[in-house]
């Protein structure tokens, strides 16, 4: 069965505001209202939601009966305080319905309950909106890697961001039933309820929807992800949690050098364990190593290749005997690694379909879950990569299942420590992360990343970061200086997939302290909000994406911009926009040169199609620009600056890895600094460019203390 089913239309007249006849009387209202939100329930069913900020917009709906009940109540739940109207009406059967908004976030979460068992029909969905008319929408279509779309038709499990070229929006999600939820638009309207393959709502059933509104597209989603993973109890994921988030990896997926090939005079655990050596001599040691389909048989043939081009799914979901003669766990041990293995779905011809409950072709059956996890945390394995979320590996579209899968999953995994990374999901499967912790990681753009694939990359990973999942761009070679670059401004994982030998240790090594240490941004970086309706209008408009450093109130910001057009094209930010307080240094990164900015003052360049690199730092009250590392992508990342100040003296305490002899700073100054610090050379200043560096040493505990006044 398909995740549509077999689609009805939603009646979105049901949302409509009931008219009034000139002799009516007004209708009783209740109201509540939070964070400049009013919600009004009216006694004939009527309801409307209307915001302060970003503008003065209504939202208005009916059940369309009178209602028999209604009630106010003040509570909290995991989003935080709130205020809440419940009532009750009738419908063929009784239902409850309630809107809530919070205290201190603009959200609105409506919810209902039909109190027995009823058809799922149009009269079950609540709510049914008119909104504000504005001229511009992005939703993430219902294919693999959840690829974004401005103003296409609406996939039913995504969620729906309306904005203007103010960048004003609002943004509206199934809360709950990820996998079943059905978001329906038309002209003006939205509603939700449950797509008709599900035919009967049992008696209790909830289902809920959020709604949010926000002054900048980033800020909104924002404000929807934080809210709906505190909904679903997952709280915000460390960027350096765990090895495969913390370190450089090593991939064998679609576009690596040992994609279902080796050294055949090694062997295939041969080649691998070479692979790591082979890193590690070079002075960049790999912190684990992913194992893609290969590593297990496949197919009706039961072997590593499977069968033929389209391999087929797993028939057991253990290593292939003929490439790891000793099992899994001896070779994780001979190659002294952790791992991350691969895993697709079940295959028609796999005996588990005997052994395990079956859903479509996954399995929900927990007992599955538990032995496959008891396997994999025996040998090393740290991440479980589920594949093919978009095509094989879906259950059956219930409201069970889907659950089943996903919750069986992740808690078995959770039970031995294990993380899961989604790949190929569906905006269902993105949603549905925000119920399990351990759903650290997600692929958001197709196999090999690629320039062509930038675009998805930065637009998929304001999806997946704004949901609790650190986004992931897929193997490169580390030659790729963009492509590392890249991934590095993630925040999320970096991985490579060279051939032994081949490896760019100097490239490498603009991401990744000398023990593999990934210096990344607090946050994955996403497009700024003027591109949004840029690209909503159509056309090809420059990219320009950002992430950012925080200490103690202190924001050093990182662009990233390229030409759409095939050729050059003219970009610009402020970066006051970006939370990069009062005057900045813009230092362009590959070409060494800076422009001091006044506080509001925007930056405009010129690029072309293999973009450009910015860092964008605050002047303190020294009257210096801390730049931080000369030599890392992420220069003022937490693990190279682990804490900087500046209060009239700059001091920045910086991190280093236990080989490493020195790191040289830099930034920008009036006139020459002065450094001190124990550990402190001497300070090389241009007064043509006002540009200075110093290099500094680390003491016995792998850290320095440097202070600059000028």
């Amino acid at each position: 069965m398909t995740r549509f089913g077999t689609r009805v239309a939603v009646l979105l007249a049901v949302g409509l505001v009931v008219t009034q006849g000139a002799a009516s009387a007004r209708p009783a209202q209740t109201a509540v209202k939070a964070s400049g939100i009013t919600a009004t329930v009216n006694t004939d069913g009527s309801y409307q939601i209307r915001t302060r900020q970003p503008a003065d917009w209504t939202f208005s709906g009916t059940v369309g009966h009178p209602l028999t009940s209604r009630s106010n109540t003040a509570g909290s739940d995991s989003i935080g305080g709130y205020q809440q109207v419940t009532f009750g009406y009738t419908d063929g059967v009784p239902r409850t319905a309630s809107i809530r908004v919070y205290q201190n976030a603009p959200v609105v979460l409506f919810s209902a309950t039909n109190q027995s068992a009823a058809a799922n029909s149009a009269a079950a969905t609540f709510p049914a909106l008119t909104t504000p008319a504005l001229p511009y929408r992005e939703s993430f279509q219902h294919k693999q890697f959840s690829p974004y779309q401005f103003n296409g038709s609406l996939a039913p499990d995504s969620p729906l961001v309306s904005f203007d070229g103010h960048d004003n929006g609002f943004l509206v999600s199934a809360a709950d039933n990820f996998a079943v939820a059905n978001l329906t638009r038309g002209a003006n309207t939205v509603a939700n309820g449950i797509t008709s393959g599900v035919t009967t709502l049992p008696a209790g059933f909830t289902h809920r929807t959020m709604l949010v509104a926000g002054q900048g597209i980033n800020a909104t989603f924002t404000t929807w992800g934080s809210a709906l993973t505190a909904l679903g109890g997952k709280r915000p994921i460390p960027n350096d949690a765990g090895v495969t988030l913390n370190n450089l990896g090593y991939w064998t997926d679609n576009g690596a050098s040992y994609y279902y090939k080796y050294d055949t005079s090694k062997g295939y655990a041969g080649t691998l364990t070479a692979v790591a050596k082979d890193f590690a001599s070079r002075g960049v040691p790999l912190g684990y190593l992913q194992l893609d389909s290969w590593w297990y048989p496949k197919g009706s043939s039961n072997s590593w290749q499977g069968n033929g081009t389209d391999r087929g799914g797993e028939y057991r979901y253990q290593a292939a005997p003929e490439l790891f003669l000793n099992g899994l766990a001896a070779f994780q041990k001979q190659l002294g690694l952790p791992l991350v293995t691969h895993a697709r779905w079940i295959d028609a011809a796999s005996p588990y379909r005997q052994q395990y409950t079956m859903s479509g072709d996954v399995v929900t059956d927990p007992a599955f879950w538990n032995s496959t996890m008891n396997y994999l945390a025996d040998a090393g394995v740290a991440t479980y990569e589920q594949d093919w979320l978009s095509s094989g590996a879906q259950p059956r579209y219930n409201l069970t299942d889907p659950d089943a899968f996903t919750g069986n999953m992740a808690n078995s995994a959770a039970a031995k420590n294990v993380s899961v990374q989604y790949c190929m999901a569906l905006p269902w499967n993105n949603l549905q992360s925000t119920r399990y912790q351990n759903v650290q990681t997600a692929r958001v753009n197709e196999d090999r990343f690629e320039r062509s694939k930038w675009d998805t990359f930065l637009f998929g990973s304001r999806l997946a970061g704004a949901l609790g999942e650190w986004p992931w761009s897929d193997v490169f070679l580390s030659n790729e200086t963009s492509n590392l670059l890249l991934a590095t401004l993630s925040g999320g994982m970096v991985g490579v997939g060279d051939a032994i030998g081949k490896e760019n240790t100097t490239n490498l090594l603009h991401s990744v302290r000398s023990d593999g240490v990934i210096v990344k941004p607090d946050v994955p970086i996403v497009p700024v909000d003027s591109v949004y309706p840029a690209m909503a209008q159509g056309g090809t408009p420059p990219m320009v994406a950002v992430t950012h450093s925080d200490h103690n109130g202190l924001r050093d910001g990182y662009f990233f911009a390229y030409a759409r057009n095939g050729g050059s094209q003219s970009v610009s930010f402020r970066p006051n926009d970006h939370g990069i307080a009062g005057a900045s240094y813009v230092y362009n990164y590959f070409t060494g040169s800076g422009r001091l900015m006044s506080a509001g003052a925007t930056f405009t360049d010129t690029v072309d199609a293999n973009g450009s690199y910015y860092v964008a730092a605050p002047v303190g009250p020294s009257g210096i620009a801390f730049l931080g590392d000369a030599g890392k992508f992420v220069s003022l990342g937490g693990k190279r600056i682990t804490q900087l100040s500046d209060s009239g003296t700059v001091r920045a305490t910086v991190s280093f890895a236990a080989n490493e002899k020195s790191v040289t700073l830099h930034g920008y100054a009036p006139s020459a600094p002065t450094a001190t610090g124990g550990t402190v050379g001497a300070v090389h200043y241009d007064p043509a460019t006002h540009l200075f560096t110093v290099t500094v040493t680390p003491g016995a505990d792998h850290s320095a203390v440097i202070m600059l006044t000028h």
